[in-house]
């Protein structure tokens, strides 16, 4: 399968970019970015094309993975899955429910696949603790913490505009939501809070009858950075596995083979409606933070 990139910032090329140059079934075609100098410089690295037209690059591949703004992603996705392009889309999908759905719609009318990359879902310790304790079931509550500390001087990630002004609610939540979900179920009304290093705490009621509670922050002090999922049940309680050796680019090496499943036929839980539900859920957080009333979803 012949993939295009768009975007050409860190995570392009330090992600999507080597785990597609390295697959033994894609080929990474072309690079299309915002900025002339900095694509021809990307695929210069890479030995790809540098595209200075969108529709040029998807004329030359069978699907594109996308590293760029959310609300930029939804509309070049819309774009690509309307030429027929599979797509490879990172998280969140969009900042609305609208542009989510915009997506859903263009990939159901050309029947393209798509697959959204929820990191964790694509590392095999993490997802096979999902499936089985899923299938286990019997899951009353979950606890995540997610207090990151990115606008440091030297983090890859500290100029990015859209976190900035988005926050952790939007950047670290769609990675809280892939991992308490496939365990607790959809997401059915929730309640948000805003703390202290613009941390926005959630308490979800999942139609499970579960409830869960997410704490997140890109802000957090950097002596006071913490990660865990912790989860109850009927047959006790368990949190989630570390990743051992795996690292981003393995995990985006198994995303761009779900994706090349699911354009043989077998659909990938985390495809573009996965994606514009937890679209929902995080718009309904957003209202809730700002109202401070509890929200249905």
């Amino acid at each position: 399968m012949r993939f295009g990139v768009l975007g050409t910032g860190h995570w392009a090329a330090t992600t999507q970019a080597v785990a597609l140059a390295a697959h033994p079934d894609a080929t990474l075609t072309g690079v299309w970015g915002r900025s002339p100098a900095k694509t021809q410089a990307f695929a210069d690295v890479f030995g790809i094309t540098a595209f200075d037209d969108v529709d040029a690059l998807l004329s030359s591949v069978d699907a594109v993975a996308i590293a760029l703004p959310p609300e930029i992603q939804a509309s070049l996705a819309v774009r690509a899955a309307r030429a027929g392009k599979h797509l490879l889309l990172d998280k969140p999908l969009a900042l609305t429910v609208e542009s989510a759905g915009a997506v859903v719609d263009a990939v159901t009318d050309t029947g393209v696949a798509s697959v959204v990359f929820f990191t964790n879902r694509f590392i095999p310790a993490v997802d096979t603790f999902l499936r089985e304790n899923a299938a286990l079931g019997g899951w009353y509550a979950a606890h995540a913490t997610m207090y990151a500390s990115i606008f440091q001087p030297g983090n890859p990630y500290a100029g990015s505009t859209w976190r900035k002004e988005h926050g952790g609610l939007w950047d670290l939540g769609p990675h809280a939501l892939s991992v308490v979900l496939p365990l607790l179920g959809p997401v059915v009304e929730l309640s948000a809070a805003d703390g202290p290093h613009d941390t926005v705490h959630l308490l979800l009621r999942h139609d499970s009858g579960a409830a869960s509670t997410l704490s997140l922050t890109l802000d957090a002090a950097p002596d006071a950075t913490s990660f865990g999922f912790a989860y109850f049940g009927e047959h006790g309680a368990l949190t989630l596995p570390a990743w051992g050796d795996a690292t981003p680019v393995h995990a985006f090496g198994h995303a761009v083979t779900a994706l090349l499943g699911a354009a043989g036929g077998v659909p990938h839980p985390c495809d573009v409606r996965y994606a514009a539900s937890i679209t929902g859920i995080l718009g309904a957080a957003d209202q809730a933070r700002r109202t401070q009333t509890i929200v249905a979803v």
